[in-house]
């Protein structure tokens, strides 16, 4: 049985005072009880120690935004994962929507990034989706089909426990607008599919595939009891302790 993990990106938000305010907030929450759920927070690089210090002893996993595909070298600016595994990250965010859009990285890329961050054994969460126009003229399947591909074609055998997908409806990001229980597990399904087709049924039913698409409080019990949404990658609402301490408490009582 898969567990759900509740991811929350900060995106650029919050540095390392504030972060570290947040995460000790959320922590104080859950301060003596537990969780079966996965928590993680992916806060700004220069955040992640601050984040990581106010978890310790806690049940809350920390994770990074993005990372490069090389070791180290002259590529300033960049992060690596031997920098993330030394700063006590579990999970990389890559492919987000808005690198695709705003850095203009490429599916090659994306899944380049994806194998190496499995490769030098922490987690990849992997985000694809499509834009309005593409959902409006009926190519949604076709776009997601080809990002989810590109990734599976550099992965050999079972990464179940390091590979995540994250459908984001680019269109219901930052938007107010939501993707319906509906769509979502129709979409989710169609990427189940797809992993079965590339990895084998077995493997595909164990990798968690997580909904992106403005996941709150007020819709996240009506889209985590969908049969294959495995949990959510949280924007706005994670930047609140309660809010995302809500959701943690939804996924649990599923």
């Amino acid at each position: 049985m898969r567990t759900f993990l509740i991811a929350g990106n900060w995106k650029m938000n919050a540095g390392p005072t504030e972060a570290g305010e947040l995460a000790n907030e959320m922590a104080g929450i859950w301060k003596g009880k537990s969780f079966t759920s996965e928590a993680l927070i992916c806060p700004p690089f220069v955040s992640i120690a601050a984040v990581n210090n106010e978890f310790e002893g806690t049940q809350f996993k920390v994770g990074a935004q993005n990372v490069h595909t090389e070791d180290n070298g002259a590529y300033t600016g960049e992060i690596s994962t031997s920098m993330l595994k030394d700063a006590n990250c579990d999970y990389v965010i890559v492919g987000h929507s808005e690198r695709r859009e705003y850095f203009h990285e490429t599916s090659e890329l994306v899944a380049q990034k994806a194998k190496k961050v499995i490769d030098d054994g922490l987690k990849a969460i992997v985000c694809v989706g499509e834009v309005l126009e593409e959902r409006k003229s009926g190519k949604h399947k076709d776009v997601v089909k080809e990002q989810v591909n590109a990734v599976l074609d550099l992965l050999e055998g079972d990464v179940s426990d390091q590979f995540v997908i994250a459908y984001e409806p680019v269109w219901a990001i930052g938007t107010g607008e939501t993707a319906s229980p509906e769509q979502a597990q129709e979409m989710h399904q169609y990427i189940r599919s797809l992993l079965s087709e590339k990895l084998g049924d077995e493997v595909s039913q164990k990798i968690r595939i997580l909904y992106g698409g403005s996941m709150k409080p007020a819709n996240a019990e009506e889209l985590l009891t969908q049969t294959d949404v495995d949990g959510g990658l949280i924007g706005g609402a994670s930047l609140k302790a309660d809010s995302f301490s809500q959701i943690i408490e939804i996924s649990e009582s599923i």
